[in-house]
């Protein structure tokens, strides 16, 4: 089975988002940067759908300015095979982000198509489905296990009322949740190993794809700053203060 994982770079999770000065979006400049922390989750599911002898190869694709190199260098020291850039410095919305994968799908015909369910600066959770209708083919969402069988997928997933277990055909479509896994660290000597791999970089006019925005940002807010807490001296003081808190709510 051959395994296609898009990777998206997005600001750390572990960083404190900042919104331009300008109000035209989030501050990137002199920020850092890593994998969108749901892909990780998609690529390690790969890597051990290989290690489990169920995939053969593993290409990972994202797309973005040079500098996202770096998170399929990430992708490729945890185990995959090779990766390919599509670069471009222009913000690309979602449907262009899945056009995009599909031209690379339809050049690689892989078996399976795997994603993180969304990205975290933009939470669209739009690009899976998109490009499974864009192919016609079957998907699964919000995957918290995968097992495959002959020909085909058992996906399970966490919904409101429990787990859903789903089979599907291959090709196929399944967005990673962050239950399905633990993402590994890739070792020093695989880092390394990492940089030996095949990285193909293909500008995003190679494509034909129009990725001109269709959306117009008018304008980007930081949330409201949150009031700060209080420190009471036991318990009576706390049960008093909530007493209150909902007298008020309750006169509103």
């Amino acid at each position: 089975m051959k395994i296609l994982v898009a990777v998206k770079r997005v600001v750390d999770h572990n960083v404190r988002i900042r919104v331009r000065s300008d109000s035209s979006g989030v501050e990137t400049d002199n920020v850092r940067m890593s994998m969108n922390p749901f892909d990780k989750h998609a690529v390690e599911a790969a890597v051990q759908l290989a290690e489990a002898g169920k995939a053969d190869e593993i290409v990972i694709v994202s797309i973005g300015p040079k500098q996202a190199n770096d998170v399929i260098l990430t992708a490729l020291a945890m185990g995959a095979h090779r990766g390919v850039l599509i670069e471009t410095n222009e913000r690309v919305e979602t449907l262009a982000v899945a056009k995009l994968l599909k031209a690379v799908a339809d050049e690689e015909k892989p078996d399976l198509i795997l994603l993180g369910k969304q990205a975290v600066d933009d939470d669209s959770n739009h690009v899976g489905q998109m490009l499974a209708g864009l192919l016609g083919w079957p998907q699964a969402t919000f995957a918290s296990e995968i097992k495959a069988g002959e020909g085909g997928l058992e996906v399970t997933r966490e919904v409101d009322y429990g787990r859903a277990t789903i089979a599907l055909p291959l090709p196929a479509i399944v967005t990673a949740d962050l239950r399905l896994n633990t993402p590994r660290n890739a070792a020093l000597p695989m880092v390394m190993k990492a940089r030996q791999k095949p990285l193909a970089v293909r500008p995003v006019a190679e494509f034909g794809i129009d990725i001109s925005p269709r959306l117009v940002i008018d304008k980007v807010s930081p949330p409201a700053e949150r009031p700060g807490g209080r420190q009471v001296a036991d318990t009576a003081e706390l049960a008093a203060f909530i007493a209150g808190e909902v007298k008020e709510l309750e006169a509103l």
